[in-house]
C-alpha cells in the first residue's frame, strides 16, 4: 500500500475517533464541546516540489493575502558598532632584539607625537651609532683643506649609517644629538593619541617584530553597520547620516558613508557600511552600539502580514498557493521592519504570490500530520 493511501486511512481513522469521542458526555455535568472534524489533506508532488492539497473551506478563518511591494520611507535605518578609524591607529614595533629599560606611559594615557614613551636597550643601537659617528667624523676630515680623498664616498657612508639608524626606529632629531654610542634609545610616539594597547613590561626581553604599544585617536571614528542587499541601490559613498547612542540619546553625531563592502554575506544577504563620524569631544568610544539614520530616496519593500508566517524548527515558512487548493510549504527570509503587524521579506516570496493567513498555525499542523509528525 502506498504512503499516500496510508496517510488517508490514518486521517480518516483520526477523524472518526474524534467524532465518536464527541458523542459521549457526562450525564451529570454540562455537555462537552464537540471538536470539529480534522480536514482531509493530501501530499502531492509536482515537478519535484511537495505540495499539500487542502480545501480552504475546511479550515474556518483561513484567508489568502497577496504579497505586495510597498514604498519605504526616505530614511534608511541600521544599527552598528563604533570602532577606531584604522587610518588613525599606529603601532610601535621593536626593530631590534633587546630589553625594555623604562616606560613612561601606560594603558589609556594620552601622548603627543614625538613624546618619549619607551627606553629600549640593545647592542644593535650601539653598533649602529658607532658606525654613524665614524662616518660623520670621516666626512669632516675629508672636507678639511689639503685632504685629497673623495668626499662623495664618505658622504655615501654617512647617508647609509644614518639610514640604518632610521630603520632601527630613531628619529632625525635623536640621530643629530648623538655624541657617543649608547645602547639605550628612547622610542617616541609616532602620532598624538591614546594608548589603546600596552604589551610592555620593564625588564622584559623583546625581539624584532614584537608589538610594544598601539596608539589611536578618537577625533573621527567609524560606525560599521549592516544593510540588506536590496537596499544597496539607495546608498552611496559620501551620503550624509546621523547616529545616536544609548549613552547620549539626546545628541546626534554627524557623518558620511566612507566605505561600502564589496561582498555580500550569502547567509544573511547583508553587506557592511563604514560610516565616518565626527567625534570632536571624544564621547564616542570603540565597541559602543549606535543607531544610524541615512537620508536616502524612498525604495520598495516586499511585505506580508506577520500571521502569514510560521516559525518551524529553525526558519520562517509561508504556505504559498501555487494553484487552486494546492499549497507549497516555502522557506522565507525576513528582515526588520518598523510597520506593526507586517514582516519584510528578503527572499522566498515575490510580489503577486498568494499566501495563507489567519490560520497558518493550523495549516502547518495539518502539514506535519500529513507527514505522520506532530507539529
Amino acid at each position: 500500500m502506498s504512503r499516500r493511501n496510508l496517510n488517508l486511512i490514518a486521517l480518516a481513522l483520526l477523524s472518526a475517533a474524534i467524532s465518536i469521542a464527541g458523542c459521549h458526555s457526562d450525564s451529570e455535568g454540562p455537555a462537552a464541546a464537540v471538536p470539529e472534524a480534522t480536514p482531509v489533506v493530501q501530499l502531492v508532488h509536482q515537478q519535484g516540489v511537495e505540495l499539500i492539497q487542502l480545501n480552504p473551506a475546511d479550515v474556518p478563518g483561513l484567508k489568502m493575502v497577496e504579497v505586495q511591494n510597498i514604498e519605504m520611507p526616505g530614511i534608511l535605518e541600521t544599527s552598528g558598532q563604533i570602532t577606531y578609524d584604522d587610518r588613525s591607529v599606529s603601532t610601535i614595533v621593536s626593530r631590534v632584539a633587546g630589553r625594555i629599560e623604562q616606560t613612561r606611559v601606560s594603558l589609556w594615557d594620552n601622548v603627543q607625537r614625538g613624546e618619549k614613551i619607551l627606553a629600549l636597550y640593545s647592542p644593535d643601537f650601539m653598533t649602529a651609532e658607532s658606525e654613524y659617528l665614524q662616518a660623520r667624523e670621516s666626512t669632516t676630515l675629508i672636507s678639511a683643506p689639503g685632504v685629497g680623498a673623495s668626499s662623495d664616498f664618505a658622504g655615501s657612508l654617512l647617508i647609509a649609517a644614518k639610514r640604518k639608524l632610521q630603520f632601527l626606529g630613531m628619529s632625525d632629531a635623536d640621530i643629530r644629538a648623538i655624541k657617543a654610542p649608547d645602547p639605550t634609545v628612547w622610542m617616541r610616539a609616532p602620532i598624538s593619541g591614546t594608548v589603546v594597547d600596552n604589551k610592555v613590561q620593564r625588564g622584559a626581553a623583546v625581539n624584532p617584530g614584537d608589538v610594544l604599544f598601539s596608539l589611536g585617536t578618537l577625533n573621527d571614528v567609524w560606525i560599521t553597520g549592516d544593510i540588506y542587499e536590496d537596499d544597496l541601490a539607495r546608498v552611496r559613498v559620501g551620503q550624509e547620516l546621523s547616529a545616536v547612542t544609548t549613552a547620549f540619546p539626546d545628541e546626534l553625531f554627524k557623518g558620511v558613508i566612507a566605505r561600502i563592502s564589496p561582498n555580500v554575506d550569502p547567509t544573511t544577504h547583508t553587506l557592511q557600511l563604514r560610516c565616518e563620524v565626527k567625534n570632536p569631544d571624544g564621547k564616542l568610544k570603540p565597541q559602543m552600539l549606535a543607531k544610524v539614520s541615512i537620508v536616502t530616496r524612498p525604495g520598495d519593500a516586499l511585505v506580508v502580514p506577520q500571521d502569514a508566517l510560521v516559525f518551524d524548527i529553525d526558519a520562517y515558512y509561508a504556505f504559498v498557493e501555487v494553484s487552486a487548493g494546492m499549497f507549497e510549504h516555502r522557506k522565507v527570509t525576513i528582515a526588520s521592519w518598523s510597520k506593526v503587524g507586517y514582516a519584510r521579506i528578503v527572499s522566498g516570496l515575490k510580489a503577486g504570490d498568494h499566501v495563507v493567513t489567519g490560520e497558518t498555525l493550523q495549516v502547518n499542523a495539518l502539514w506535519h500530520l500529513a507527514h505522520g509528525e506532530s507539529s
